[in-house]
């Protein structure tokens, strides 16, 4: 009966640990995605605010157009490439989260094998 609470108690702290692993891993990736976020509107405000400039300083119709598509053009491309990224951190998100409950799952998996090969030992000969 002893032995059966002890097992218990070590299941609950494993579960635990698992648990808090997994929450502290997630809070490292969405740190590092809004970190990411604030650098991506810094970025973007910054060069918003460059563009102004220059489009008042513009001095004709076709030069403004033109400050204007070379701006549209970076702004897409910089979003698609920032968007890729911010994807990639969102999917190490999920895997990072994921792994201490496979490893868990894995380590229960394996443990019956692990007492099959303890067994032998435990046997006493006269």
């Amino acid at each position: 009966m002893k032995n059966n609470l002890e097992d218990i108690q070590k299941l609950g702290q494993s579960n635990m640990d698992t648990a808090v692993k997994a929450f502290g891993d997630w809070n490292k990736s969405v740190h590092a995605i809004a970190t990411e976020m604030g650098a991506y509107s810094k970025r973007t405000f910054d060069e918003s605010t460059s563009t102004f400039e220059r489009l008042i300083g513009a001095r004709s119709v076709e030069q403004a157009l033109e400050i204007q598509a070379d701006f549209a053009v970076r702004r897409v491309e910089d979003y698609v490439q920032e968007m890729t990224k911010i994807g990639t951190l969102y999917s190490d998100i999920a895997q990072d989260a994921y792994k201490p409950f496979y490893d868990a799952m894995n380590a229960k998996r394996d443990a019956p094998k692990q007492m099959k090969r303890d067994a032998p030992k435990q046997i006493k000969q006269p």
